[in-house]
């Protein structure tokens, strides 16, 4: 169900179970944390692409496989297992040193759309639908609620999480919440290759200390994060960064 490449410094992550619309049972939620997992382990990795075979990119747990889990053979993970390989996931793709990126067509949704946010980043064909489909059921969106907390203001993210309606690509975009939109498969393509070409050419020191920094300044008041910002240019400075960075761009002039 989960494939993985490395292509240079590109690990493409692919959800391929595409006769159950790349739905997770059991088995793929940790199989994807182990790929995230190994991506990570590898120092060439400098971007993690996910991805869904098809035109769908998932529509999150495969609900026939939940339900048969009350019914499981000795051996199987349990629910509390599947629900802590689960956010196992998010753990990785938030602590990681490495930028994910999501590229989405078709219907992200459930744990789909969760999937989508985890990511850094996300490129989506514009006929993409998202949307916390669990609230059809009842069922809290409960790891997708606090990702849309940080991610969107408070009356928006509240609704996406509560009402369970789909949502347009342009919407999410418009909100801020994709990062660049394409009319067709091959559009997407091409966007993909560019934005990732572009993410994997950059200094990973650098992409490091800047999503880290950006990760503690969400949850800082400002002032402390632009008093850990002016420390890590000091550091910078005294390991000789700044003269490196002279150097390349005076090679470039």
């Amino acid at each position: 169900m989960i494939r993985s490449e490395q292509d240079g410094h590109v690990v493409r992550i692919l959800i391929d179970r595409p006769e159950r619309r790349n739905a997770f049972d059991p088995a793929g939620t940790r199989a994807l944390g182990d790929a995230v997992a190994a991506a990570l382990a590898s120092p060439e990795t400098r971007v993690i692409v996910i991805k869904g075979a098809g035109d769908v990119f998932s529509t999150g747990r495969d609900l026939k496989a939940a339900a048969a889990e009350g019914a499981r053979p000795p051996g199987l993970p349990d629910a509390a297992d599947v629900d802590a390989d689960w956010v196992r996931i998010f753990h990785l793709l938030h602590r990681s040193a490495v930028p994910s990126v999501a590229v989405v067509r078709g219907y992200a949704v459930a744990g789909g759309f969760t999937l989508a946010m985890g990511c850094d980043f996300v490129l989506a064909e514009r006929s993409a639908v998202f949307g916390a489909y669990e609230m059809r059921h009842g069922f809290p969106a409960a790891v997708c609620t606090p990702l849309l907390a940080r991610l969107v203001g408070p009356r928006l993210g509240l609704e996406f999480a509560l009402f369970g309606e789909p949502i347009s690509a342009d919407r999410l975009f418009s909100a801020g919440l994709i990062n660049r939109l394409a009319q067709t498969p091959d559009e997407l393509a091409r966007v993909e290759t560019e934005f990732v070409g572009r993410l994997a050419s950059l200094d990973p020191r650098a992409v490091r200390m800047t999503r880290d920094l950006f990760r503690a300044a969400e949850t800082m008041p400002l002032d402390n994060a632009l008093d850990a910002g002016r420390q890590l240019n000091q550091l910078i400075g005294a390991t000789g960064g700044f003269a490196g960075a002279g150097r390349n761009l005076a090679g470039k002039s």
